[in-house]
């Protein structure tokens, strides 16, 4: 079996084997123009070399470093145009000539190490006349050797001015961080000195001891105070009164005129009665001296009896006042203490927020000495930046007075003829002979690459297969030398040896379908794809099988083929397509030369075929064939040109797309099935139209056969029209 990369280039030699047959022609006839050219005048080659140098001393860093970067300069630089000009400027040969003749070879380098082989760069030079070599290469390795230099000078020039430039705002940066960290020192120095030198935590235990003494002290004076107040049965603010109001003397005054009336009063009661003057006079002499009692009482206390609880009776300010000299002695004792136990309650107070204030400073230390170390390192790193600038500053000035060129002479120019073999004219020849087979071989391959159409049967399986796309049938393309012009091959004849391949189309559908597989969509992507052949023979298969089966011709855009089944078309039903399609029992036509085989012939070309198919008239005729037939197939128009087949699918149970060698497009065919799967169209496969199979035809066939030869399908369209008779 011949490949089928075979096969596609004997396809496209037997449409393009002309151009191919000129590229071929135009080889040779370049080559012969080669082969009989004169032989070119003598030519000379100039060699030279440089080689990697260094200054004789090198005391900077600065200086080795760029001398070592002067020996990675490529062949770009030392060949750049402004080097080739100059120096053909000076000779007097022009720039493109120069470039062309003149080569540089530079060391390798070790691809382990990465250190360079040798230290030799190798320079080459062709011209018809050797002195003007020779001055060539000597002005093109001066130009290198100055080109080296000042590349040198530049790049160390350039360093300085680098370092020069940011040199202030190093500076500047480590004065910053300078005055950070001063700042910072003024501020928590003493706290860090203090918790390192442990005089922070000797202050907190200290303030520790003396809370412990003060609490001491506290509970010794709460002791004594409890101890009097049981001793007097007063409070320290009842002791404060007593004390006070019996030390006045004003108030001891007035108690001693109270008494002396009450005294009087007691003695004359017996004697007189209470309206008596004596009587009514010492009343108010007693009552006079208890509002100065009240007076004087408040005054000695002082802030109106705010500052101790003064008792606002005069019998109250009697008894406080009433305390003899011990008790009051000890009242005073008392008041003391209260005094002193209070002071000493705000000094362990004060003394508990100052240990509260050291802990919590003492808690912030390690804080303080990570940023004090932040700080510092920041100093450190600016500063060691600054240092370095100002090293490498001094490195680089110092190695101004050893820079120089790191290339120098190896080997002055020398020249040497250009010995070539003399041409030999067979071999040119030859050579271009072999080359023009290649490129015409080739361009004819590439013109039949480009057309974009499947060449062969093989491809299109291939495509179907990867889209997951099952292949239902392969068809032979039938000859139509006896067939009137634009007429359909149909197999009328029951001994059609090409029935068999319709009819294994027809159990592969059925097989795929299913019993519920009634109404079948015939499409394709292009015309001329042998889509109407397929849905007629696929028809007559069927019918042969013993279907009752309908043929719809739904592509409205085209003339009807119904007579290649001898059918004779109505030619009124393009004037009033509707009223063809309600009328059932007229538009349906039987096949005459087949049995169970019903055509519905196409009244097209008709305008306006998208409402004819969206029509309820078009409903109710699919309806009606589906209850009245075992298959209907829909013969539409291709994919490319409208959208009618798309109206139609509903009425179908799925889509048999079709396709043929040399018409069928890769693009058109992968859209085609992307759309009808993505939108679940009910794609059921497809079939190979016109595919190159070798099909024998008996010697004696009957005249009602349509075809009576047997021919061997090639993939061509030329060679398919004129399919041999046996």
């Amino acid at each position: 079996m011949t490949p089928p990369i075979v096969k596609r280039y004997l396809i496209a030699f037997d449409k393009y084997k002309w151009i191919g047959l000129a590229s071929f022609a135009l080889v040779v006839a370049g080559s012969t123009v080669v082969a009989m050219q004169p032989e070119p005048p003598t030519s000379y080659i100039t060699s030279a070399a440089l080689t990697y140098s260094g200054p004789p001393v090198s005391f900077s860093a600065t200086g080795s470093e760029i001398q070592q970067q002067g020996k990675e300069l490529n062949e770009e630089v030392l060949l750049s145009n402004q080097i080739i000009a100059s120096v053909a400027e000076k000779v007097g040969v022009k720039p493109q000539n120069l470039g062309t003749a003149v080569a540089l070879s530079l060391p390798k380098k070790n691809p382990r190490t990465g250190e360079l082989e040798s230290s030799i760069l190798e320079l080459k030079y062709v011209d018809t006349d050797a002195k003007r070599g020779i001055q060539v290469l000597t002005e093109l390795m001066q130009a290198m050797i100055k080109l080296s230099s000042d590349i040198n000078t530049g790049r160390l020039q350039a360093i300085i001015e680098k370092i020069n430039d940011r040199t202030p705002q190093a500076k500047r940066e480590l004065q910053i961080a300078e005055k950070k960290l001063e700042k910072y020192d003024r501020i928590e120095r003493t706290a860090i000195l203090a918790a390192e030198n442990g005089s922070l935590l000797n202050g907190i235990t200290g303030s520790q001891n003396l809370q412990r003494q003060l609490q001491l002290t506290i509970s010794g004076v709460d002791g004594q105070i409890r101890s009097l107040q049981n001793k007097l049965g007063l409070t320290v603010g009842e002791a404060y009164i007593s004390s006070a109001l019996s030390a006045d003397p004003i108030i001891g005054n007035l108690r001693s005129q109270i008494y002396q009336s009450e005294s009087q009063i007691a003695v004359l009661r017996k004697d007189l009665r209470p309206e008596h003057p004596t009587m009514v006079e010492l009343m108010r002499q007693k009552q006079a001296a208890e509002e100065l009692l009240q007076q004087r009482a408040a005054e000695v206390l002082g802030g109106d009896g705010t500052a101790a609880p003064l008792q606002g009776s005069v019998a109250g300010i009697r008894t406080q006042s009433s305390l003899d000299p011990a008790r009051q002695q000890l009242a005073n004792q008392m008041v003391a203490l209260q005094t002193q136990q209070e002071t000493l309650q705000q000094q362990l107070a004060q003394e508990i927020r100052q240990e509260a204030r050291l802990r919590q400073e003492y808690s912030l230390i390690p804080n303080k000495q990570l940023e004090r170390s932040r700080l510092e390192q920041e100093v450190a790193l600016k500063k060691a930046i600054y240092d370095q600038m100002q090293v490498k500053l001094t490195d680089a000035k110092t190695a101004e007075a050893e820079t120089t060129s790191s290339l120098s002479i190896a080997r002055r120019p020398t020249v040497a003829v250009d010995v070539k073999p003399p041409k030999s004219v067979p071999i040119t020849l030859a050579v271009g002979s072999f080359l023009g087979v290649v490129i015409g071989g080739g361009v004819i391959f590439l013109l039949g690459a480009l057309e974009g159409t499947f060449k062969t049967r093989e491809d299109i399986g291939q495509t179907l297969k990867q889209r997951e796309v099952a292949l239902l049938g392969e068809l032979p393309l039938m000859p139509i030398d006896d067939l009137p012009q634009g007429a359909v091959p149909v197999l009328l004849s029951a001994d059609s040896p090409y029935l068999e391949f319709y009819e294994k189309f027809r159990s592969n559908l059925r097989r795929i379908g299913g019993k519920a597989l009634k109404v079948v969509l015939i499409a394709s992507t292009s015309s001329s794809e042998g889509k109407t052949t397929s849905a007629y023979n696929l028809g007559i298969a069927s019918a042969r099988a013993g279907k009752r089966t309908l043929i719809i011709e739904t592509d409205l855009r085209s003339p009807s083929g119904c007579t290649s089944l001898n059918v004779i078309p109505d030619p009124e039903a393009s004037i009033e397509p509707l009223r063809y399609y309600a009328n059932l029992s007229e538009c349906i036509r039987l096949v005459p030369d087949v049995e169970n085989l019903y055509i519905l012939p196409s009244p097209g070309p008709v305008r306006q075929s998208a409402a004819i198919l969206e029509s309820s008239e078009m409903r109710r005729l699919m309806e009606d064939v589906r209850q009245r037939f075992d298959l209907v197939i829909l013969d539409t128009s291709p994919l490319s040109i409208s959208n009618d087949p798309l109206l139609i699918q509903p009425y179908s149970d799925g889509i048999v797309l079709v396709t043929r060698p040399h018409y069928t497009q890769e693009n058109m065919l992968g859209e085609a099935i992307d759309q009808l799967v993505e939108s679940e169209l009910g794609l059921l496969g497809g079939i190979i139209n016109g595919a190159d199979i070798i099909v024998s035809v008996p010697e004696q066939v009957t005249q009602s056969s349509t075809f009576t030869s047997t021919s061997r399908v090639e993939e061509s369209e030329e060679l398919s029209a004129r399919a041999s008779k046996n």
